[in-house]
């Protein structure tokens, strides 16, 4: 065996490949994986075939094909009263993961400090290891996971580089505010460091409560990199389709390394996102779907001993369960699995110091009949 030195040395398996892989060995309902339980719109599949069909099938543009990055743009100039140039400001992506990770390889090097807000997505810490950066975390506050922004403005140094934000944020299903945008400018103006926006939930939010991009405040989008993706949109996270947005000067360094990343991005699939989205409703409407979901999902779980969290955007609900048991949520999560079927995620796992509050993940975006099936048997703990 060849000695290798690991770049991620701590690196395992990612909590969401473990508890699904532990799903199908238990035959259990699977609520901890964040994808559809549904089918996608078969006019989009229809589109699909027909782009290859057509003989759509060699590569695209390293940037993306020119028909979906105007689509993108007229998309965002819609919510945010603001154009991103297609040309020069919207690259498109092989899903979100791939942006973020491009993004942190562009812009961190060795000795930078990025702040990463915790429950954090579990892609961003190792994407900054890898490129000898250091993430510094601030946790969000519990129960309402809120951001205190004066803590953040503590942690911040002239060794930080970066930012990263989530919004709609998952796993907590929380949104940024008003408030929050005017405090994040405040404490950047006048400093060097770059925001990475995750905002691959900008279309689910709940409860009349809107989507802040970063894009819609001057001061910020001039120094942030915004990452979308169609998966969660248009419920077809199996295709890997995303986008970034960003002023020309940091969308140039973000494509110097995106080339040698992917290269280029599914033609057809591309072809057909441009065409379908020219109905807005196709993503708008996702808001209220998920909406009714949620809903639903938290009135089957009433009758159980699960104490939900608000959820006000993403397809992901936080329950407490500490009516049911004292189990370490990691533990709790393969002994649902295991011997009642329904498998979840453990929040700890989204933070660095493994913190448990005893609250663990569903994903709500699946079929009623999955929903209903799995509550009655949650009502039996």
């Amino acid at each position: 065996m060849i000695n290798i030195n690991s770049k991620l040395p701590t690196s395992k398996e990612s909590i969401f490949a473990t508890m699904s892989r532990m799903a199908k060995e238990h035959n259990a309902i699977n609520l901890s994986q964040g994808f559809p339980g549904y089918d996608i719109d078969p006019e989009l599949i229809r589109l699909v075939n027909q782009y290859m069909q057509k003989g759509f099938n060699q590569y695209a543009p390293m940037i993306g094909l020119p028909e979906l990055r105007t689509a993108v743009a007229d998309m965002h100039e819609k919510a945010v009263a603001f154009r991103y140039h297609p040309d020069t400001e919207v690259t498109i992506t092989a899903g979100g993961t791939q942006a973020l990770y491009t993004a942190i390889t562009a812009l961190v090097c060795e000795g930078d400090e990025v702040i990463v807000f915790e429950p954090a997505y579990d892609s961003y810490v190792p994407a900054i290891l890898t490129q000898g950066g250091k993430p510094i975390f601030v946790s969000m506050e519990f129960p309402k996971y809120q951001i205190n922004w004066d803590e953040v403005s503590k942690r911040v140094t002239g060794k930080t580089k970066m930012m990263i934000l989530n919004n709609p944020h998952n796993p907590t299903g929380a949104v940024l505010n008003e408030t929050d945008l005017k405090a994040l400018t405040k404490l950047l103006k006048g400093t060097n460091i770059v925001v990475l926006s995750d905002e691959v939930y900008q279309h689910i939010t709940f409860d009349g409560k809107p989507h802040l991009s970063l894009a819609s405040v001057p001061e910020l989008r001039e120094r942030t990199l915004i990452v979308g993706s169609f998966g969660k949109s248009l419920h077809a996270t199996g295709w890997k389709i995303g986008y970034v947005l960003a002023p020309e000067y940091l969308s140039k360094h973000f494509r110097s390394f995106h080339q040698w990343v992917v290269f280029a991005v599914n033609t057809p699939i591309q072809y057909a996102i441009a065409e379908y989205i020219q109905n807005e409703q196709r993503y708008l409407g996702v808001s209220s779907f998920l909406q009714k979901k949620r809903d639903y999902f938290v009135s089957l779980m009433e009758p159980t001993k699960f104490k939900a969290i608000p959820s006000h955007g993403t397809y992901f609900q936080l329950m407490d369960y500490t009516a049911i048991s004292n189990l370490g949520d990691v533990e709790f999560s393969q002994w649902l699995t295991k011997e009642h079927r329904v498998a979840t995620i453990p929040v700890s796992v989204f933070y660095h110091e493994k913190t448990d509050h005893k609250v663990v993940r569903f994903c709500f975006a699946k079929d009623d009949a999955e929903l209903e099936k799995a509550a009655e048997l949650l009502k039996l703990l």
